[in-house]
Formats: C-alpha cells, sequence, structure tokens
C-alpha cells in the first residue's frame, strides 16, 4: 500500500483528530491575518482622519488669520519709510516730517519683487490751520494701497479705506464739537468737502486728525507728487531678525530712505498670528502621539494574541501527533516488521500533519474572505500589504510550522524498533 494511501486511510478513520488539528491551524491563521488586516485598518482609517484634520487645519488657519488681520487692524501699519534725510526727533514729537520723497518710491516698491512687507500706503502729513473751524488740525493725505505687482490675485486687501476725492473724514474732536455729521459740507481751508466719516474718540492725536485725497492735500501744501513717508505692514514670517530682513529689503529697492518698526504692534501681530498656527500644530502633534501610542498598544496586544494562538496550535498539533502515534503503534510496528522503513513511517505520519496545516490554511482564507465580504464588508486581503509572495510565504510555512510540531513525536515513534513494539502484544 503506498504512503498516500496509507494517509488518506488514516484521515478518514480518525476523523475527529484530523478536525481538531486543521481547526486550530485556521484560528492561528484567521488571528494572525486578521490582527494585520486590524491594523491596517487602523492605519488607513487614521491617515484619513490626519489628511481630514490637516484640511481643516489649513481652513481654520486661514479663516483665523484672516480675522487675525482684520483684527489687527487697530494696531496699525507696524514699517514706517521716511526720507534719509528726516530727523527721527522730529517724527517722535511732532508724529510727521516735513522732508518729503517722490510719491513713485511707492511704485518702484510694489513693482519690485519684495516679500518682507505685504501693504504699501503713502501718505502727506502736516499740521495746519483751519481758520474756518478755528482750530490745528493734523492733514492726511491718504490714498488706495499700492498692490504688489508680482503677487497678483494672491495680494493681500487693503487695511485703510482710502478717502474718495472732494470727501474728508474727521477726528472725534473734530466734529463733535461742531456737531458735524456724517454727510454734511464743510468748507476746510477754502475747499468745500462733503464728510464722508466721522470717528469716535479714539483717545489720541487722531481725534484731531482730518483725512483727504492724496492728491487733494499734495496741492492745498504745495507739494504735488510728493510724500512724506510710506507704511507698510510686515509680513507674519518668524525669522530672528524680522526688522533686519525688512530694512535690508527695503533698502536695496529705495537706499535714499529710512525704515523704522513699532516694535510691539509688530511683536504683537507676530505672536498673534504665529499663535494661530502653533495651536494647530500642536493639536496635529498631539494626535500623531496618540496615534502612535494606540497603535504600539494594538500592535502589542495582537502580536502577544498572534504569537500564543500559533503557539497552542503548534503545541495541538504536537499532541495530536503523539496521540495518533500512540493509537497506532502496533500499525507502526507491524509496517516495521514488514519491512517499512524509517523514512517512509516518518513520511507518512508528518503527512498527516502537513495536510492539517494545508487545510487549515485553506479554511482559514476562504473565512476571512467571506467574513470580510459579508460582515464587515471589506476586501481582508487587499487590507494585509504582505503582497503575492507574502501570501505565498504564508500558505508555504503554516504547513512547514505545522510538521515542525509533529517532528518530535514523529521521530519518536518511527524509529522504535518493530521486537519492542509487539513484544508487548
Amino acid at each position: 500500500m503506498s504512503p498516500a494511501s496509507l494517509v488518506f486511510r488514516e484521515i478518514m478513520h480518525r476523523r475527529i483528530s484530523f478536525v481538531l488539528g486543521t481547526m486550530a491551524i485556521a484560528v492561528s491563521v484567521v488571528c494572525l491575518v486578521g490582527a494585520l488586516a486590524v491594523l491596517e485598518s487602523f492605519d488607513r482609517a487614521t491617515d484619513k482622519q490626519l489628511g481630514e484634520m490637516n484640511a481643516e487645519t489649513e481652513k481654520i488657519l486661514k479663516a483665523h488669520e484672516d480675522e487675525i488681520r482684520k483684527a489687527m487692524k487697530g494696531l496699525g501699519f507696524n514699517i514706517h519709510i521716511y526720507p534719509d534725510a528726516q530727523d527721527l526727533a522730529e517724527i517722535y514729537s511732532k508724529g510727521y516730517g516735513l522732508e518729503t520723497m517722490p510719491e513713485s518710491y511707492v511704485s518702484k516698491l510694489a513693482d519690485s519683487d519684495i516679500v518682507t512687507v505685504n501693504h504699501l500706503l503713502p501718505r502727506l502729513t502736516q499740521m495746519v490751520e483751519w481758520p474756518e473751524g478755528d482750530a490745528s488740525v493734523l492733514l492726511f493725505g491718504v490714498r488706495g494701497e499700492e498692490p504688489i505687482a508680482f503677487r497678483g490675485a494672491n495680494r493681500k486687501g487693503e487695511l485703510i479705506d482710502p478717502v474718495a476725492k472732494g470727501e474728508i473724514a474727521l477726528g472725534y474732536e473734530l466734529h463733535h464739537r461742531r456737531k458735524i455729521i456724517t454727510g454734511d459740507s464743510i468748507v476746510f481751508r477754502g475747499r468745500k468737502f462733503n464728510v464722508g466719516k466721522t470717528h469716535e474718540r479714539r483717545g489720541g492725536i487722531d481725534d484731531i486728525t482730518a483725512w483727504a485725497s492724496l492728491s487733494v492735500v499734495q496741492e492745498m501744501l504745495g507739494k504735488p507728487g510728493k510724500i512724506n513717508s510710506i507704511l507698510a505692514l510686515e509680513c507674519n514670517c518668524e525669522s530672528l531678525d524680522r526688522l533686519g530682513e525688512v530694512v535690508s529689503e527695503i533698502k536695496s529697492i529705495l537706499p535714499n530712505t529710512q525704515i523704522i518698526e513699532v516694535e510691539s504692534k509688530a511683536l504683537a501681530r507676530a505672536q498673534a498670528r504665529n499663535g494661530a498656527k502653533s495651536l494647530r500644530l500642536r493639536d496635529k502633534e498631539k494626535f500623531l502621539d496618540d496615534r502612535e501610542s494606540l497603535r504600539a498598544t494594538r500592535e502589542g496586544f495582537t502580536n502577544v494574541l498572534s504569537i500564543l494562538v500559533a503557539s497552542l496550535s503548534l503545541i495541538w498539533i504536537a499532541y495530536l501527533t503523539s496521540s495518533n502515534v500512540r493509537e497506532r503503534i502496533m500499525e507502526i510496528g507491524t509496517l516495521s516488521a514488514i519491512g517499512v522503513g524509517f523514512s517512509r513511517l516518518l513520511l507518512v505520519i508528518l503527512s498527516r500533519a502537513v495536510l492539517m496545516g494545508i487545510c487549515g490554511t485553506f479554511l482559514a482564507l476562504v473565512f476571512l474572505a467571506l467574513s470580510g465580504k459579508l460582515i464587515w464588508h471589506i476586501d481582508v486581503f487587499e487590507r494585509v500589504a504582505f503582497g503575492f509572495y507574502g501570501w505565498i510565504g504564508l500558505i508555504m510555512s503554516v504547513p512547514l510550522l505545522s510538521c515542525a510540531a509533529a517532528w518530535l513525536p514523529a521521530f519518536t515513534g518511527a524509529q522504535r524498533a518493530p521486537a519492542e513494539i509487539l513484544r508487548n502484544d
């Protein structure tokens, strides 16, 4: 009788033992592949969540920075550009200087590739008398912001609304005492203006300030095409030497100027904007840390579970093989006595264990495929990133491990002398 026939007859004769061994193998394979599928699903779910979080972070950051930018309007422009000949002591004492520079400096700066500032606003400022109102007024000539040319559609929006020609905006002290309201007409230094806006009390020099169109103020002061300062808003950079970079870039374009920074305002702006970024980045880092910690815990648990189940399955295979050898000891003795060699006996016994491994692996894969589709609605094999050779390795390794588990009891039984076995019959 051939070894294959002997194995088949043995399996049919002791079906329960074979089925139990096969089920043990199937359970261990299901645990291994299922654990890997769970980990892969966890990675995919958290990757998707991380992607959504990144998108939400960018959305929130953009909205938050826009809100910060709007909220920071009250801080004003933090970069002031003056003519090189201007005495800054005069600026600090009066709030303006008498030295002027060409208005074309603004266009020259805006047409360059400047990156350290976002907004450019020229102005002409001077303290004048308002004979019709019997008051001294700080007259501001302003116009719309000069767009940074190379930024195109991405340039920032205006921080200060320009004053239209023929209109004037008045500080609190200038309109409140004279009962002037928005929409009234007034005469200012011989010119008729419509009051376009009246400001609330600000508690500073703005309360005695009047804003008008830059070209109109240039004409009133006899300084056509001239300005005495350019206001700019520093970009939100995190450089250690923010002002140094701003000064260096502007001076390379407008060498005959000097630049000062209103430090407290710039610092508040930078801290507010960078705080918005760091808040979301900290949330992202915490999510990543929590994800890694949770994954490590899950991976450790699944590894222990897989090793435990596999070990128990191999021990069970060894036990079943040992029991099978004990039950077949007389058959083994008889076969040895009629000339069946040691290697052939060993092959017959181990073939049973190998078949357990093959059948158990097949059942496990069928179960995973069906349960994945019907219960979890996923493709388990697609979730487990084994690859073609990985699956081949799994299918081959399980029968080999089953064979290894059965080796010792099979070897012990096959090498016993037939006389020793039959003597006890």
